[in-house]
């Protein structure tokens, strides 16, 4: 009997915790999108991770971005175009395969999402102010380990 309430216990207490943690993220985004239309560089939360994405991976393709993202090639395949005609992603034809279509950021890409991360690190030091070093470390480290529970 006290083992099954203990599990009922731990079961409650991870239901509390991915709350708060989907909470966070909820508050996060939310800011994150109010500061990016303040700025007015109209781009949605995916449309900047698929600049990340690009940032961090130049001269890739879409399949690469849709295995990354796990999101629906087709979304993705607009999302890309919208990105293109506001002039922050370039493609070009892959010279071994023309079938194959490399998309790296503009200049201006490059630029807007400079401005965009120079916010977000504003964004993150206001999420942990008042945390210690330390307090900080082991936040990580619990996420660190919740984030390998759900990958095995």
């Amino acid at each position: 009997m006290a083992q099954e309430k203990k599990q009922v216990e731990q079961h409650e207490l991870g239901e509390r915790c991915m709350d708060h943690i989907h909470s966070i993220m909820h508050l996060y985004r939310s800011k994150q999108y109010a500061l990016l239309k303040d700025q007015a560089f109209e781009l949605s939360h995916m449309e900047f991770k698929a600049l990340n994405y690009f940032w961090y991976h130049p001269n890739t393709t879409q399949k690469d971005l849709v295995k990354h993202s796990g999101r629906d090639k087709s979304q993705l395949a607009r999302l890309i175009t919208g990105l293109k005609d506001k002039g922050l992603v370039l493609t070009t034809t892959d010279p071994e395969d023309r079938r194959v279509v490399r998309i790296s950021l503009s200049p201006e890409g490059e630029q807007i999402h400079e401005e965009v991360k120079q916010l977000g690190k504003s964004l993150s030091m206001q999420a942990v102010a008042g945390l210690s070093v330390q307090e900080s470390q082991t936040l990580q480290q619990l996420l660190s380990k919740i984030r390998s529970n759900l990958t095995d």
